[in-house]
C-alpha cells in the first residue's frame, strides 16, 4: 500500500508541539517547518531548541507544562496538538510515582479540562508506548490485546491515554494515541539512560567498546526507525476522523532478539570501520524491571489500513543510516 500522506494538509494549520526539543518532536518539526503553517514549540528549556529555517511561522514558549494556567490562552489558538513531552524513565517513575504522575498524566488532564471549559476543539495526538499492555500473551500484538501494565510509568501512560479516549468519546476534543515500539535512529539524544538502547549500542561499537547483553538475549523486540515514527505522527495528523477515540500500535511489524541486534550492530559497524567489537553476555542486574523480560512484535495493520502509512526502513537500512550519521559527528 502506498502512503496517503499529504503534507499540504498542514498548510495554514496552527500546530502545538510539547517537548519540542525532544527526539521525535525535532523530526516532526523539521518536516513541518518547510510548510506554510504556524508552529508553537513548547519546552522547559528554550536554549535546547534548534534554529528553524523554513516557511513556517515559529513561536517558542519556555514553560512548565504541568501549570494549567497557560493552556487557557494557548489551546484556543491550536488546530493540532502533538503531546510528546514526558518523563520517559520507567526506573525514575518507580522511585517517585508522584513526580511521574505530575509529568505524564496531569499535563494532559489539564489540557482536556481547559478544552472542555472553554469549548476549544483541537486534535490531540498523544505519544504512548507499547509497554502499556505489560506482557504479550500472543504475537504479534494488535489494538485488541488486554492491558495489564507492570510499571508505574506504563500505568501513568495508559491512564493519560484513557483520559484522552474518554474526552474524545464525549466529543470535548478529537484525540488518539500512537503506542510506539522501540524507536532508534539519529537525532536528539534521549534524556533517559534506560531508553535508546539501539543508538547506545551503535555509539559504543563505533567507539570500539564491547557490547553487553543481559541474560541470553533471547527476548524479541520490534525496532522502528525514527523517520518512520515521524511519518506515522504526520499521517495521524491528516487522518483525524478515521483515528479519533482510538489507540494504534506503531512498529515495524517484525522482530529481532536482543542478541541478534547486538551481533547485527557489531557486524554493520565492522563493515564501516574494519573492526568488529566483542559481545559479552552477563546476568541481568537484580534491580532490572520485569518489563525488560518481554517479547514484542507489532501488528501495525490497523493504522496502516486507516492512514496508508507503512514503515519504509528495514533494520539494515536503519542501522546503516544511524552509523553514517554518528560517524560524521566524530
Amino acid at each position: 500500500m502506498e502512503s496517503r500522506l499529504n503534507l499540504k494538509y498542514f498548510k495554514g494549520k496552527k500546530i502545538l508541539i510539547t517537548g519540542s526539543s525532544g527526539y521525535i518532536a525535532c523530526g516532526i518539526i523539521d518536516i513541518l517547518s518547510k510548510i506554510d503553517c504556524t508552529l508553537f514549540r513548547i519546552t522547559s528549556d528554550i536554549s535546547n531548541l534548534d534554529e528553524i529555517d523554513g516557511l513556517a511561522s515559529v513561536i517558542d514558549f519556555e514553560t512548565d507544562i504541568r501549570d494549567i494556567k497557560q493552556w487557557d490562552d494557548l489551546l484556543g489558538k491550536v488546530d493540532i496538538l502533538y503531546h510528546l513531552a514526558a518523563q520517559t524513565s520507567a526506573v525514575k517513575a518507580g522511585i517517585d510515582p508522584i513526580a511521574d504522575y505530575t509529568s505524564n498524566v496531569l499535563p494532559l488532564v489539564n489540557m482536556l479540562v481547559t478544552c472542555d471549559k472553554n469549548q476549544y476543539r483541537p486534535v490531540i495526538i498523544f505519544a504512548g508506548t507499547v509497554t502499556e499492555i505489560g506482557f504479550s500473551n500472543c504475537l504479534p500484538v494488535d489494538e485488541y490485546h488486554y492491558e495489564k501494565p507492570v510499571t508505574i510509568y506504563d500505568i501513568h501512560k495508559l491512564t493519560a491515554e484513557k483520559y484522552l479516549e474518554y474526552y474524545s468519546e464525549i466529543e470535548k476534543v478529537k484525540g488518539y494515541t500512537l503506542r510506539l515500539a522501540n524507536v532508534y535512529g539519529p537525532g536528539k539524544k534521549n534524556s533517559s539512560s534506560d531508553r535508546g538502547i539501539v543508538n547506545l549500542m551503535v555509539r559504543k561499537a563505533i567507539n570500539g567498546e564491547g557490547l553487553t547483553v543481559y541474560g541470553n538475549g533471547n527476548y524479541q523486540r520490534d525496532y522502528l526507525y525514527i523517520d518512520d515514527v515521524v511519518n506515522a505522527f504526520l499521517s495521524a495528523g491528516t487522518s483525524v476522523d478515521m483515528l479519533n477515540c482510538g489507540h494504534y500500535i506503531i512498529g515495524k511489524g517484525d522482530s529481532s532478539t536482543i542478541a541478534e541486534l547486538a551481533n547485527f550492530v557489531a557486524d554493520r559497524v565492522a563493515l564501516k570501520t574494519g573492526k568488529r567489537v566483542p559481545i559479552s553476555f552477563t546476568p541481568a542486574p537484580l534491580k532490572q524491571l520485569s518489563i525488560e523480560n518481554r517479547n514484542f512484535v507489532a501488528d501495525n495493520r490497523k493504522f496502516a489500513r486507516m492512514t496508508g502509512w507503512q514503515p519504509r526502513y528495514n533494520l539494515a537500512q536503519g542501522i546503516d543510516r544511524t552509523i553514517e550519521v554518528f560517524l560524521q559527528s566524530i
